[in-house]
C-alpha cells in the first residue's frame, strides 16, 4: 500500500508540473528503479492508440494492491482530453497510465475529476504502443 501511495504522489507531482508545459511528454517509469527511465514526445499516433484502450475497457481491475513490485508504468498525457463513459467510469481523462507487470497482462489507471485512481482491464495488444515508443519490456 505504501508503494501505491508513493507512486500516486509522484504522479501528482509530475502531473502538476506538467500542466504548465506545452510539450507533453510520455514517461516510462521503471518500478524496480523507482524513476522515469525514458521521456518521449507525445504525438497523434500515441493519442489514437491510447484512445483505443479507453474504448476497449473490459472491466475493473480488482487486485487489492494494483501496483506490482516490478515492471513498468507508462504515463501518457492526452490532449485533447478523452471522455470515457461506460458502466464503470464516466469522466474526462487527461492522462492514462498503462501498468506492465511481469506476471499479468497490462492494465490501465486513470484519475477521475477528484484525482482518485481507477484501474481497468483492457482488450487488445500493447505491442503497437510499445513499438511507437521504441521500448521493449
Amino acid at each position: 500500500m505504501k508503494k501505491v501511495l508513493v507512486f500516486i504522489f509522484i504522479l501528482l507531482i509530475i502531473s502538476t508540473n506538467g500542466i504548465a508545459q506545452t510539450n507533453k511528454q510520455v514517461q516510462i517509469f521503471d518500478i524496480n528503479k523507482g524513476k522515469v527511465i525514458k521521456n518521449i514526445q507525445m504525438n497523434t499516433d500515441l493519442q489514437q492508440e491510447v484512445e483505443k484502450y479507453l474504448e476497449g475497457i473490459t472491466g475493473v481491475y480488482v487486485k487489492y494492491n494494483p501496483i506490482p513490485n516490478n515492471g513498468f508504468m507508462i504515463r501518457i498525457p492526452l490532449e485533447p482530453n478523452v471522455m470515457v463513459k461506460n458502466q464503470w467510469f464516466d469522466d474526462l481523462v487527461d492522462e492514462v497510465t498503462i501498468i506492465f507487470s511481469s506476471h499479468e497482462i497490462p492494465f490501465i489507471m486513470v484519475f477521475d475529476d477528484e484525482n482518485r485512481p481507477h484501474f481497468f482491464t483492457i482488450e487488445g495488444s500493447t505491442s503497437k504502443l510499445l513499438g511507437l515508443l521504441n521500448f521493449k519490456l
